[in-house]
C-alpha cells in the first residue's frame, strides 16, 4: 500500500492484526495462557526489566490484548493503549498512575453515575480528592483548580444525558495549568468523536458498550495521546522519577510518547490486576470492525426516536443533541458532524411514577443496566443506576426523577417508535 494513512473503515478491521504466524488464522487467535516461555535466562531478565517488549504472563501482556490495544490506539490516534477488565478499572489505573495520597482531580458533573460514585467515595480510601465542575461552564474548572489539582476528567457525550462537552475549551484549561485533560470517550467512540484531535492527553473506554456492541463481554481501555511531556514533572512521580521497581528507570525519559502507557501497564496493572480476559478481547475486537456501520446506524436510528418523542403529548423533554433545537446541538455541528450517538434521555409528564410504569410496559426494548448493544434498551436512572446520590446530584447529572435514558439500537426505528408510543399511552 501507499504511505496515505488508511480510513477508520480499514482501521476498525486491520489496526494490529496478521494473519497467525504459525497457522495462518486470519482472525485474531485467542491466546488463552497464564504465561510464555522464555528462549533463555537473559531473555527472562530484559522482559522484566523493560530492556525488550514481549510476553511474560498474561496479567501484564497476551497477545490477543495487544491487537485490540493497537486497533484502539490507531482508530484514536494515540501513541499506545493498555487494555483492562472494565471501564472503571481503566478510570482507576489511569488515576493510580497520575495521584499521590492528599491529590485532587477536577471532573465534570454530567458523568455515568458509577463513575460519580467511584469519585466520591471509593477513590476516598486512596486519598484522593474530586472537586466537581459544570459541564456546561469551562471557567468553572479553572476555578476548581488547585496546587494540588493532577488532571481534568470529563466525558466526550456525557451520559446519560448525551450533554456535548467543549473538549477543546477545557484543553486550553488544562494546557495553561499543565495538567493532563482526560476524555472518557465511551459514548461517542473514535468514530464520532476523536478527542486527542480537540487537546485529549488521555482517553479512556469502556469497552463493554459501542467498542465490543453486542453486550457479550466488560472490558475498559486507556489510550495514550503522547501529548504530555512528564519528563522532570515532580509532580508525577510514577511518570518523572527513578522508579525503584526497575532499577532507578525514568518511565518518561525511557519510553518518551508512549511512557504514560506503560507507567499504566507495569506499575498499576502488573500491581493491581484489573486484567482483561484474552477471551473478551477478542469479542470486543469483533465488535469493533463493524464499529462504524454500528454508530452510523446508532445515531441515525436515535435521531428518529428522540425526533418522534420530541412530539409526544406525554414527553415534556428530550436532551438530544442531534435535535436542532437542542441546547447543544451547535456543539455536535462542531463535535460530532457524522451523528451525536445513540443514548438521549427525555422527561416524562407523569415524573417519577411514569418513568417506572413505562420501564415496565416496553415490549421491544430490554429494561437493563447498560448502553451501546445492537439492542434498544431503556432505564429509569433515579430508581437504578443513579439512586445513590442525592437528589441534587441526579439533578446535576441529569437524572432527575422524571428522567428516562434510551440506548438506540439497531432494529428498525419504526418498530421502536410503536413500542415507545404503546407504553407511553398504556
Amino acid at each position: 500500500m501507499s504511505d496515505r494513512q488508511p480510513g477508520f473503515e480499514t482501521l476498525a478491521i486491520h489496526a494490529g492484526a496478521a494473519p497467525d504466524a504459525t497457522t495462518g488464522a486470519r482472525a485474531t487467535p485467542i491466546y488463552q495462557t497464564t504465561s510464555f516461555v522464555f528462549d533463555d535466562v537473559d531473555h527472562a531478565a530484559s522482559l522484566f526489566g523493560l530492556q525488550a517488549f514481549g510476553n511474560i504472563y498474561s496479567r501484564i501482556t497476551n497477545p490477543t490484548n495487544a491487537v485490540l490495544e493497537e486497533r484502539i490506539a490507531a482508530l484514536e490516534g494515540g501513541s499506545a493503549a493498555v487494555a483492562v477488565a472494565s471501564g472503571h478499572a481503566a478510570e482507576f489505573l489511569t488515576m493510580h498512575a497520575l495521584m499521590q495520597p492528599g491529590d485532587q482531580f477536577v471532573a465534570a458533573n454530567k458523568l455515568y453515575g458509577g463513575s460519580i460514585n467511584q469519585f466520591n467515595h471509593s477513590y476516598k480510601n486512596f486519598g484522593w480528592e474530586v472537586a466537581w465542575a459544570d459541564t456546561d461552564d469551562p471557567a468553572s474548572f479553572e476555578a476548581a483548580i488547585t496546587p494540588r489539582t493532577k488532571a481534568i476528567f470529563c466525558e466526550s457525550i456525557a451520559n446519560p444525558g448525551g450533554v456535548i462537552t467543549d473538549i477543546a475549551a477545557l484543553s486550553v484549561i488544562a494546557k495553561r495549568h499543565n495538567i493532563p485533560l482526560i476524555v472518557d470517550n465511551t459514548m461517542a467512540t473514535p468514530y464520532l468523536i476523536r478527542p486527542f484531535e480537540h487537546g485529549a492527553d488521555i482517553v479512556v473506554h469502556s469497552a463493554t458498550k459501542f467498542l465490543g456492541g453486542h453486550g457479550n463481554s466488560i472490558g475498559g481501555l486507556i489510550v495514550d495521546g503522547g501529548s504530555f511531556n512528564w519528563a522532570g514533572d515532580a509532580r508525577y512521580p510514577m511518570l518523572s522519577q527513578p522508579r525503584p521497581e526497575y532499577s532507578g528507570m525514568v518511565l518518561s525519559e525511557t519510553f518518551g510518547n508512549f511512557g504514560f502507557a506503560i507507567a499504566v501497564r507495569v506499575l498499576g496493572l502488573r500491581d493491581l490486576g484489573p486484567a482483561l480476559s484474552p477471551f473478551n478481547a477478542f469479542l470486543i475486537l469483533n465488535g469493533i470492525e463493524t464499529l462504524p456501520l454500528r454508530m452510523q446506524r446508532h445515531s441515525d436510528n436515535a435521531l428518529t426516536v428522540a425526533t418522534f418523542l420530541a412530539q409526544h403529548p406525554a414527553v415534556s423533554w428530550v436532551s438530544y443533541p442531534g435535535l436542532p433545537s437542542d441546547r447543544y446541538h451547535q456543539l455536535a455541528e462542531r463535535y460530532t458532524p457524522k451523528g451525536a450517538g445513540a443514548v438521549f434521555t427525555f422527561g416524562l409528564k407523569g415524573g417519577y411514577d411514569a418513568g417506572v410504569r413505562l420501564v415496565s410496559s416496553l415490549q421491544l426494548f430490554s429494561h437493563l443496566a447498560n448502553i451501546g448493544d445492537t439492542r434498544s434498551l431503556v432505564i429509569h436512572p433515579a430508581s437504578t443506576t443513579h439512586r445513590q446520590l442525592t437528589d441534587a446530584q441526579k439533578s446535576a447529572a441529569g437524572a432527575g426523577p422524571e428522567v428516562v435514558r434510551l440506548s438506540i439500537g439497531l432494529e428498525d426505528p419504526a418498530d421502536l417508535i410503536e413500542d415507545l408510543d404503546a407504553a407511553l399511552r398504556g
